[in-house]
């Protein structure tokens, strides 16, 4: 049965304690299962939603052709579809009542927003439930799991953002070590660019991508338990106005308005940029270039703290979840548990550098890897985000202003303020606006 463990849900000071959970018995902490993919007498035709990247898919999809051969009675209909279109894509197929997804892969912060509207199949009780692993990282299952007793998904991959440098820049600008503060950074990357020309760091104007700046000053977007939105209050503006400053000072480029997270790679992969703030996701595409085909060129390195000497990052990641209107339930929930099992999850982080959800995925062998190992260690410094169901759309609100703010078309408290009032205005009207 799927179980909540490793205490509450945790707020910026809870980050996961993903090490010492490692070291814990079978069951102690997480969701326990059973061992094998279900009844071979289940039938039906089932559609997924898968929303990885085009490094990724094709493991995926050799993920579904191994399951179908062991269920010949049950097809799957493969469907990549881009993950930053995937929320709104999924809405309007539920409004319109066609082409709605049995299984999609969702991530963490649209799960609450889905349930809430009643349009997930709630797990409790299922086979989907019950995989041939042991236990659960922990805060992993705060975004499936809710005050009414029901689990609305399983955590398929789990990630959060760490500091990737290329060692090469950094030992050619007589850097030896990456920096371990934000105002350190800046100092580092400065020096890169008066060394070597390129640039030091390079910025992605998703809100993902601010939230390391806002929790070095202990803030967040929300208070949940006070319903206060705490985007646009001090703390927030000074983290803010740390990013922003990295751009005006030169230390990093004026991101582009479109496909910045494109530019961003792109410049590190190259050569051309020596740091970036990125997740475990990233790596498959690096290892693919001239630049780090020596995979020893690339370090990695938890973000930096902010003033407080705090640091942290978000803890994203993906479910897998199920549609309610489901006209093949019991072959989505075997679906399901083939694709979140630990073997399935070792094999995909094995290929891929994704980070496993499952304890019992953390092999040795996966751990063996120094690049999985330091985002595994990342992970220690990871904060779960709040679990509200306009979680989804607060970043998407977000993204404008914070795009305007990093391109020095608005001011940190002009743009943190805007944010404020819109979500106030639109997404959480019984909230207060916190100064």
């Amino acid at each position: 049965m799927f179980r909540r463990s490793c205490g509450p849900r945790g707020r910026l000071r809870r980050a996961v304690a993903a090490v010492a959970c490692l070291t814990l018995t079978t069951g102690a902490c997480g969701l326990v299962g059973g061992s094998d993919d279900g009844p071979a007498a289940v039938s039906g035709t089932i559609t997924w939603w898968d929303t990885s990247n085009e490094v990724e898919s094709p493991h995926f999809e050799k993920l579904v052709a191994e399951f179908e051969k062991k269920h010949p009675t049950i097809d799957v209909e493969y469907v990549n579809v881009p993950f930053d279109q995937a929320q709104r894509k999924y809405l309007d197929a539920v409004e319109s009542g066609e082409d709605v997804p049995d299984v999609l892969r969702a991530d963490v912060g649209w799960t609450a927003g889905f349930m809430a509207e009643g349009h997930l199949a709630d797990l409790t009780g299922t086979p989907a439930l019950d995989g041939d692993a042991s236990d659960f990282l922990p805060n992993v299952t705060d975004s499936v799991t809710y005050e009414d007793g029901g689990v609305y998904g399983v955590p398929q991959v789990t990630d959060t953002l760490a500091l990737l440098y290329n060692r090469r820049i950094l030992a050619e600008a007589g850097v030896t070590r990456p920096p371990s503060t934000w105002k350190e950074l800046k100092e580092t990357a400065l020096r890169i660019k008066e060394r070597t020309g390129v640039d030091g760091i390079v910025l992605n104007p998703d809100p993902f991508f601010a939230l390391p700046f806002l929790y070095g000053e202990e803030s967040d977007l929300v208070d949940v338990g006070a319903r206060k939105i705490t985007v646009a209050d001090s703390a927030s503006v000074r983290g803010v106005s740390t990013a922003a400053d990295l751009v005006s000072s030169g230390a990093a480029p004026k991101p582009p308005e479109q496909d910045a997270y494109g530019a961003m790679q792109n410049a590190f992969k190259n050569g051309e940029a020596a740091m970036m703030i990125n997740g475990p996701w990233s790596t498959a595409d690096l290892f693919a270039s001239e630049e780090f085909e020596d995979r020893g060129n690339l370090g990695i390195a938890t973000v930096p703290a902010g003033s407080t000497g705090t640091a942290g990052s978000p803890l994203g990641g993906h479910n897998l979840v199920v549609s309610a209107e489901s006209d093949d339930l019991e072959a989505a929930y075997l679906f399901v548990r083939h694709m979140t099992s630990a073997k399935q999850q070792e094999r995909t982080a094995l290929a891929l550098g994704l980070l496993p959800t499952r304890t019992a995925a953390y092999t040795a062998k996966v751990l063996s890897d120094p690049v999985r190992d330091s985002f595994y260690r990342a992970l220690t410094k990871a904060v779960a985000r709040p679990s509200l169901p306009e979680g989804g759309d607060l970043l998407g609100a977000f993204q404008p202003h914070y795009t305007a703010v990093l391109r020095g078309e608005k001011t940190p408290r002009k743009g943190l303020t805007d944010t404020a009032e819109e979500w106030q205005d639109e997404l959480l009207p019984g909230y207060r606006i916190a100064s």
